[in-house]
């Protein structure tokens, strides 16, 4: 198994792969190269915006292309441009369009958007442009987009010139009369500022009246006069079309995040392995004592967590609202696995543009079948005979607080006139996927699961409950939680940052061969906790495992929750209120997440760990 875990990490970011779904494009020479517009975007405004919404040059009929669910989501909006370029023929400076004369509104809005730093998104051929960036140590980075312009000496500067590198990859033609077919490897953009008055036009060409330009100055109001230019260079490349992507996928430094995935997979499997031969070695010690105790003489007094036998099994309080969080739990996990091990295949890359988050949103819907089913046997377990309330419940208290969540946070985008803003029809027809898909599935789980046998446990339940005594300091259910959670949050600190890189810095994130490593880490690192906790709460004669177990194994969210303030004061650099708002969040919708996910982990771990000692000890 881990040898398949190793080649698959090694593939997910070797070069040169080639990404399923998505079929190569050949031009030939003179062939129209369109160039589109995606959004802006904003690391510090974290609000993307239509690329219309700022006064570029228009054509004369704006065409959207028609997304998918994920880039609805995402807030892409591509849109045609007027850029003019065809394979493999260089052009030199052009107007894009006659001279723009930005009114006072849009003077201060331009103005607005480079002092929050905003970037320009293009593309062509679903590759995205990027600029090239050298270091002071002489290191070759890229940015994804380009800057719609800096600030300088408290004055801002508009980028209205744009140099767009194009790279090609040719094929040798298969025949004598063949013609030579190309294929678009690479995108760059090089924004120059370029001030009105140093610009001079023949026609539709243009030069500059001296090679040391004045920048385009943007004031904070007022009328402004704008030409915005471009030039096109086309440059050969021994680059492939299958490793066109490894410009993007290669932006950050992979040895450290190897040493990174490495350390911890060692230092957990570590501790693992230390916490596996204590507990297993104490479990076998009590055991045979147990069993001699009952062979010697039955008449001395029960101790430890043998002692508890006639209550570890009783129902615990609220079990619908336990078996609703553990279906929520159940689903999520299923969707988690399955979308890292296709993406980790290369059937999700980011090449393929929205079809991680669709792909994430269609199968939360249809693993609400898988919830239900197990969701039921639990709480049949649990002597539960509501099942139509513990169904509605499953089915409605997640989705319900996550879709409220979005659609409030989505009031707010909508008046900042954010592309960001999920369109209404979109929220109803998520809405309807909700109640259509996802809903009925989940009473269909239950359904059959409430006419299954519940799952069977070795000792029977007394029907007056033991008094349970006062318990050691560390085994309260706070301390307990802080401690338990250190050591998942441990196995996928590393991986977090680079997640929340992706998700609030626009940057790509494709390590998911890495991703399944730390996902498998952390599942094995929440169930050893959990055990260990059970375990040790047992021990102390406290029988109230059940919510505990699902609590104590998902406290590495609290951490999660932690780190993510950390990274908001650190890394970011928002200042206004909606920005901060909409971070927070979708941060606890994550940590909300990443609790069901992990409780449901270590319950079910305990769930079994305790069946499974139980069955090992002979009871009358």
């Amino acid at each position: 198994m881990l040898r398949v875990i190793i080649v698959a990490c090694f593939f997910t970011t070797s070069y040169g792969f080639y990404v399923p779904g998505v079929a190569p494009q050949d031009f030939f020479k003179d062939n129209v190269v369109e160039i589109k517009a995606v959004k802006l975007t904003s690391v510090k405004a974290q609000l993307p915006y239509d690329y219309y919404s700022l006064p570029f040059c228009r054509p004369e009929s704006i065409n959207y292309k028609v997304e998918n669910l994920g880039e609805v989501l995402r807030g892409d909006r591509i849109v045609n441009t007027d850029y003019k370029v065809f394979m493999a023929q260089n052009s030199s400076c052009r107007a894009l369009c006659k001279p723009r004369t930005f009114k006072d509104e849009e003077t201060q809005l331009v103005h607005k958007r480079i002092r929050q730093a905003y970037s320009v998104h293009l593309l062509t051929d679903n590759l995205p442009c990027s600029t090239k960036i050298i270091s002071k140590d002489k290191e070759v980075q890229y940015e994804h987009g380009y800057r719609l312009g800096y600030v300088s000496d408290d004055k801002v500067f508009l980028h209205n010139h744009l140099k767009l590198v194009l790279k090609y990859h040719s094929e040798a033609p298969a025949g004598p009369a063949a013609e030579e077919n190309f294929r678009v490897v690479g995108f760059e953009v090089e924004p120059m500022s370029i001030a009105f008055d140093d610009l001079k036009f023949t026609e539709d060409n243009c030069k500059l009246e001296n090679n040391s330009p004045r920048p385009m100055e943007i004031p904070k109001s007022g009328e402004v006069k704008v030409h915005f230019t471009y030039e096109v260079v086309w440059e050969s490349s021994d680059v492939r079309w299958a490793s066109r992507w490894d410009t993007y996928l290669g932006m950050g430094d992979v040895q450290i995040h190897w040493f990174s995935i490495i350390n911890s997979v060692v230092v957990i499997f570590f501790l693992a392995g230390i916490l596996t031969m204590i507990i297993v070695r104490t479990l076998r010690r009590d055991i045979a004592k147990y069993n001699k105790m009952d062979e010697e003489d039955e008449t001395l007094e029960e101790t430890g967590w043998k002692l508890v036998h006639g209550d570890v099994f009783r129902p615990p309080p609220r079990p619908k609202l336990l078996v609703a969080l553990i279906g929520s739990g159940i689903q999520l996990f299923c969707v988690t696995f399955i979308v890292i091990v296709f993406a980790m295949l290369g059937m999700l890359s980011p090449a393929s543009r929205g079809a991680l988050m669709t792909a994430g949103i269609f199968l939360f819907m249809f693993m609400g079948l898988i919830a239900g089913y197990y969701s039921a046997r639990l709480y049949k377990t649990m002597k539960g005979i509501q099942w139509k309330k513990a169904a509605l419940l499953t089915a409605m208290l997640y989705p319900s607080l996550t879709f409220g969540t979005c659609f409030i946070l989505n009031f707010f985008i909508l008046g900042k006139h954010s592309s960001g803003a999920v369109p209404f029809s979109t929220m109803i027809a998520l809405l309807f996927m909700w109640m259509g898909i996802s809903f009925p599935l989940v009473f269909i789980g239950y359904f059959f699961g409430s006419r299954k046998q519940p799952y069977e446990h070795p000792v029977r339940t007394n029907q007056i409950p033991r008094q349970v005594p006062d318990q050691m300091w560390y085994l309260s259910p706070y301390v307990a939680t802080l401690m338990a959670g250190i050591l998942p949050f441990g196995a996928m600190f590393i991986e977090l940052f680079f997640i929340f890189n992706a998700i609030w810095e626009n940057q790509f994130y494709y390590l998911f061969g890495f991703l399944f490593l730390v996902f498998i880490i952390l599942i094995v690192s929440c169930s050893q906790i959990s055990i260990v906790m059970v375990y040790f709460q047992l021990c102390g004669e406290d029988y109230h495992w059940w919510w505990r177990s699902f609590i104590v194994s998902g406290g590495s969210a609290f951490y999660v929750f932690i780190y993510s303030i950390f990274y908001f004061v650190t890394k970011l650099e928002i200042t206004e209120f909606i920005p901060t708002l909409l971070y927070f969040g979708y941060t606890a919708l994550m940590v909300l997440s990443f609790w069901l996910l992990t409780g449901t982990i270590g319950f079910y771990a305990a769930y079994f760990f305790v069946r499974k000692i139980y069955a090992a000890i002979k009871i009358d």
